[in-house]
Formats: C-alpha cells, structure tokens, sequence
C-alpha cells in the first residue's frame, strides 16, 4: 500500500537511511500505526494494533522517541538524531517540520492544550514547548528555548522563557 506522507518523510533523509538515522524506525512505527487504523475493523485490524504497541514500545526505548500514532503529524517529518524526543498524544504537526533530539512538544498540566506546529517549523535541539501554543509556519525555535506563548509565523523564538527575537516575511503568507 502506497503512503504518500511516509514517502515525503523518507525523501527529507539521506540515502538508505536505516542504519544511519535511528529517527526513521519511530517515524516508521508511527506511520504503520497510522495505516493500521485506517484498516477494516477486524480480527487482522486488532492483532496489528498489537503488532504496532510492540513495535512502538521497543522502538522508543531503543531510539528514546515517543510519537503515538494519535499524533497528527503531516508528511515529511524529519527527526535529526534521536533521543529524548517526546510527543504529547494530542499534538499536531504540520507539514515538512523538522524535530532535533531533546524536544518535548506537550502540556503544562494534566488535561491542558497542547501545542499545534504549523508547516515548515524548525525547533532546535533540546527545545520545549508547553501548553495551548501556536507555532507559526516557517517558525523556528532555538535550541534549549522553552516556549510558552504563540510564535508567530517566520519568526525565530529563543530563550527562557522563549521571546521574539526576530521575524521574517513567510513566502505564500501574509507579511
């Protein structure tokens, strides 16, 4: 079965990336975690859930990536790296976003909004971001930020707290 988003998430990856890029095995779980949701109801629908919470499980201990297949992530993710990377069940992530080792997209207590990563995003090794935030498109974070309110769209964030500390026009946006 032919996946368009798993093929726009390979082609932002070097050459045969399996055993270069140990980033590809969790965004694989979580696309074959996806496809088997959209499966028939039935006994095959059932053991391949089980199928994907084994795989899932030893992937993110092997890699230290968590990205439930109830993540809304667009194609072509790519993971640089890998390690200590967490992802809030409810997340959204859009398009072509780029994830460095250390990030941690999630809440800022139980039951609270989770942040929604717009197209073109790009957040820096080690950042967090907590809470009912918006990541503009083509927003980039900088490493080690901690973001707790909107980023605007092309605008760089850093620090911590996270501040504006610049913001560039997003080519087919408004500026």
């Amino acid at each position: 079965m032919r996946d368009p988003d798993w093929e726009a998430d390979l082609s932002r990856y070097p050459a045969r990336p399996w055993l270069k890029e140990q980033s590809i095995w969790a965004i694989a779980v979580y696309r074959f975690g996806r496809r088997v949701d959209r499966r028939p109801l039935g006994w095959s629908q059932r053991w391949l859930v089980r199928v994907y919470w084994l795989l899932f499980r030893l992937t993110e201990t092997i890699t230290g990536i968590s990205i439930p297949k109830s993540v809304q992530v667009g194609p072509g993710l790519r993971i640089h790296h890998f390690g200590n990377v967490i992802v809030h069940a409810d997340v959204r992530i859009g398009a072509n976003c780029t994830l460095r080792h250390g990030v941690t997209l999630g809440n800022r207590h139980e039951g609270g909004p989770v942040p929604v990563l717009e197209d073109d995003v790009d957040l820096g090794a080690y950042a967090q971001v907590f809470g009912g935030v918006r990541i503009g498109r083509g927003a980039k974070v900088g490493a080690m930020s901690v973001v707790l309110q909107d980023v605007p769209p092309g605008a760089t964030a850093v620090g911590a707290p996270a501040r504006i500390v610049e913001r560039a026009p997003v080519e087919g946006g408004p500026s």
